[in-house]
């Protein structure tokens, strides 16, 4: 009692330090373009940081990448502890912080809008303030009319130049915040209660933003250049300053990924969005180049982070993973069943990223994980359904059982909520359309875990689900594991209302129905089961990788420039390079993470090995569909539960608003799943006033 006590105690100390030191860096945000930084204390942190180690990039290393990467650090310890201690009263706790944090993340979003339009403004009123960032020599510090004056050029090509630098400027502190909601193993969004799949429209929205900053300030600056003569600028690439033509390039590849990121090419050409998107490489590189390393460490954490977690999810991807089956479903429904470590726990409602290199070796593609790893503690299994051009192939692959004996599968994660607690609801109501029914699979799943072996109270369960044709009903036979120990349904009080819009009867035979077909795979042995790819430690594994991969980085910066960079910027006769000293920290950060992570992936693949050692052929499923054998011998009481539990409705759809209004407790938890206008109308009822005892949350994978 004591240990909770004092790890509630240390948590609650490391989330007030969070929170402080993220309010100090959200200031210094606001404050940045100001007279008082400009004048007052960016010069003295420059004075103090000025070494021969860091140079001008010390004081931007000190104030805006050291603070964030600190945050992500102590989030890793946070959130370790919180794994340790998870008893009823810190998921009550926790519960009321994951139904806020759309509230937080929208508000975060308005603020941060609100930050970038003030930077933009009170920078443009002190040009010349941000040159200190991006070059070690002053340059201007006067309006733009006194520039004007002197140059000989009219006051509104000056404040054009102007503007164009001021948009760029700005355009970086989207970049500052684009990499947070892509990391899929942070410790920042779990902070917020946020994961990636939810947050990723603040992605979409702030590349959005960005490109369109980048492109004002690329025309703005060829306007300049054209109407002050200085074409040639298009073309040069300094040496000890602004490269151009570096520019021009990362602006060209962010181009590329923004034309084909729009919904109307994204989600019917994913494959062009898919390969376009990689060239995000390109367009930090340039980018950084561009505006040199000094400049780029304002957007650096986010960034560094986002490394961390790409190379962890390559290191992951490198290795196939144990195929036990497949099952297909009459609806075009394919379900695959991994092998996995009996150490690999995850929430549900996660999901997890699968390649099949026989249809392509580059596309990467998520699912929702419907197994629960304590009902099935070695075995993860997903529901694929045929849609797009990926799932079409492999659905005609798998629905040939004949052609295939082995398939070959790489995958990455699971990703998703570092817990879940549905447990503070006395009423569950769970609403989804087509294959939206897979996360509620695996909250049911995980309810009835906690009814028979924790012996705990679980809320009352009402699951509505709208199906085109009665072919889909057939996917309420994943509720159930195909195997496993015998489960206890007595303490779950779950009732099923299926609604079958397009039919008016079931048009389909039961004889179809019951073609349930499974495909087992042969083991290979270099297969291996799906295990975490940093133990069961992930979090503190983490958080020395962020802090040793950085110190290690510091080092290597320091002991370059104090013995190379510095003798030859202080010769009278000779600079160093810009460019070169920005491909050696480009080259040494990469190499930090690489080591660094590998070491400790190397560390945790014993127990990998290991565990590939149990790997064991589950029980051969049931070829038949429980829902649709009801007139012949039901094999299990679960499933005669599940049975009588389940009413199907023919030829309408559900009616929300009274399914909603008419529900009984106190504390009833919403939760919706399917096409946008489904997920509106659940919102607007639960927010409309009429009930005060809905509690809305939307579950929802189409970006």
């Amino acid at each position: 009692m004591v240990s909770i006590l004092m790890k509630k105690i240390i948590k609650a100390l490391i989330m007030l330090l969070i929170v402080v030191l993220f309010l100090g860096t959200m200031m210094l945000w606001v404050v940045m373009p100001t007279k008082t930084n400009w004048d007052i204390w960016s010069p003295r942190i420059r004075a103090k940081t000025m070494s021969t180690f860091f140079g001008i990039q010390g004081a931007t290393l000190l104030v805006y990448t050291s603070p964030m990467l600190f945050i992500a650090v102590l989030g890793c310890v946070y959130l370790h502890l919180e794994k340790k201690c998870e008893d009823n009263h810190s998921k009550r706790m926790d519960i009321k912080k994951s139904i806020s944090n759309r509230v937080i993340a929208h508000r975060f979003s308005i603020c941060y809008l609100a930050s970038g339009f003030w930077d933009l403004g009170a920078s443009y009123m002190i040009p010349g303030k941000w040159d200190l960032l991006l070059t070690d020599r002053i340059l201007t510090d006067r309006a733009p009319q006194l520039a004007a004056e002197k140059s000989g050029e009219k006051v509104w090509e000056a404040k054009l130049g102007t503007a164009a630098l001021m948009l760029g400027l700005v355009g970086n502190i989207c970049l500052a915040f684009l990499f947070f909601p892509v990391t899929r193993g942070s410790s920042m969004l779990p902070l917020v209660g946020l994961t990636s799949e939810a947050s990723i429209k603040y992605h979409i929205w702030l590349g959005h933003i960005a490109m369109t900053l980048f492109s004002a300030h690329g025309l703005c600056y060829i306007i300049y250049w054209i109407v002050t003569g200085q074409t040639s600028e298009m073309l040069k690439w300094d040496k000890v300053s602004i490269s151009n033509v570096a520019g021009e390039l990362s602006l060209f590849f962010g181009l590329a990924m923004w034309a084909t990121s729009f919904p109307l090419i994204r989600r019917k050409m994913f494959e062009i969005f898919f390969y376009t998107h990689n060239l995000y490489s390109l367009f930090l590189i340039f980018f950084i180049l561009h505006v040199g390393i000094s400049y780029s460490c304002i957007m650096l954490p986010g960034l560094y982070l986002f490394l961390i977690d790409r190379y962890l999810r390559f290191l992951q991807s490198r290795q196939n993973v144990r195929l036990l089956s497949s099952r297909v479903l009459p609806c075009e429904t394919i379900e695959l069943n991994f092998s996995k470590s009996t150490g690999l726990e995850y929430s549900p409602t996660s999901i997890m990223f699968i390649n099949v290199p026989s249809i392509s070796k580059l596309q990467w593609h998520p699912f929702t994980i419907t197994s629960n790893s304590n009902l099935e503690p070695d075995k993860l299994s997903v529901v694929i359904k045929r849609e797009g051009t990926w799932s079409q192939k492999l659905y005609q692959m798998l629905s040939s059982p004949s052609s295939i004996e082995q398939l070959n599968v790489a995958v990455e994660g699971p990703y998703g909520p570092a817990s879940t607690h549905f447990l503070r609801h006395d009423t569950l109501v769970m609403m989804s359309g087509g294959s939206g029914i897979t996360p509620f699979i695996s909250i049911i799943r995980e309810l009835i875990f906690t009814s028979t072996r924790m012996n705990g109270k679980t809320p009352r369960i009402l699951l509505v689900c709208a199906f085109k044709t009665s072919a889909y009903l057939t996917m309420l036979d994943l509720l159930l594991p195909v195997s496993g120990n015998p489960l206890d349904m007595s303490h779950v009080q779950l009732q099923i209302e299926a609604y079958v819009t397009r039919e008016k009867q079931q048009n389909i035979s039961i004889d179809k129905m019951n073609l349930l077909s499974t495909i087992w795979f042969k083991p290979n042995a270099s297969d291996s089961p799906i295990y975490a790819i940093l133990g069961h430690s992930n979090w503190l594994c983490l958080g020395a990788i962020i802090t040793s991969s950085f110190v290690i980085f510091l080092i290597i910066l320091g002991i370059l420039t104090r013995f190379y960079i510095y003798p030859i910027d202080h010769n009278t006769y000779e600079i160093y390079p810009y460019s070169s000293r920005n491909v050696l920290n480009m080259l040494f950060l990469c190499v930090c993470i690489a080591i660094t992570a590998s070491a400790v992936v190397f560390m945790n693949k014993q127990n990998a090995i290991e565990a590939a050692k149990q790997i064991q052929n589950t029980d051969v499923p049931s070829q038949g569909s429980w829902f649709h054998n009801a007139d012949g011998e039901l094999e299990s009481l679960p499933k005669q539960s599940l049975l009588q539990a389940t009413s199907v409705h023919y030829g309408s759809r559900p009616d929300l608003k009274n399914v909603l209004l008419n529900c009984e407790g106190t504390n009833i938890g919403v939760m919706v799943c399917g096409p946008r206008k489904m997920r509106h109308e659940v919102a607007t009822i639960c927010s409309s006033g009429l009930a005060d005892n809905l509690h809305f949350e939307s579950i929802s994978f189409n970006w």
